[in-house]
């Protein structure tokens, strides 16, 4: 059954593709300290380097980059990467939205629009993303040597 306090908050989520001028606030989160805890990649990144990543996620034809916004405010991002038949999701929520259930709503939001297999790497003790790819349907499958948690969804079958 449906919680209806979530399917209406659902509502007031919204994907938008990400644009060069989403450039200082996406740098302003991935330099969060909290995010780079939960990132595979620790350290600072510098305003250049992150420019020049952006601008190259913006022409790969296989990533897409989606800004996440409740009510026109933008609260988070999830990057779908698509290879060999997969799409691997991963996520940012914004430090302001955090612990309010976005990063849930999200994820599942682009989640459900895929109808192909999914997967996302999390980090050991990254309990938040573990929960937010169980949310989004996907299942642990395994631990790495490196303390990666995979999950994965296989595809959707939809009827016409």
């Amino acid at each position: 059954m449906i919680n209806r306090t979530e399917q209406n908050r659902t509502e007031h989520l919204s994907l938008r593709p990400a644009t060069i001028e989403d450039a200082e606030m996406l740098f302003k989160w991935r330099n969060d300290i909290d995010t780079r805890m939960a990132s595979h990649t620790t350290e600072e990144v510098k305003l250049d380097k992150h420019i020049g990543w952006l601008k190259a996620t913006l022409e790969n034809k296989n990533r897409q980059l989606f800004v996440t916004e409740e009510n026109g405010v933008a609260v988070g991002t999830v990057r779908a990467d698509y290879a060999d038949s997969v799409y691997e999701l991963s996520w940012t929520v914004s430090p302001e939205a955090r612990g309010k259930g976005i990063g849930k709503r999200m994820v599942s939001l682009l989640a459900n629009k895929i109808n192909e297999p999914i997967r996302a790497e999390v980090k050991k003790g990254n309990d938040a993303s573990s929960r937010i790819a169980e949310y989004s349907g996907m299942k642990f499958v395994r631990e790495d040597s490196n303390n990666v948690l995979h999950y994965q969804r296989d595809e959707i079958n939809q009827k016409a």
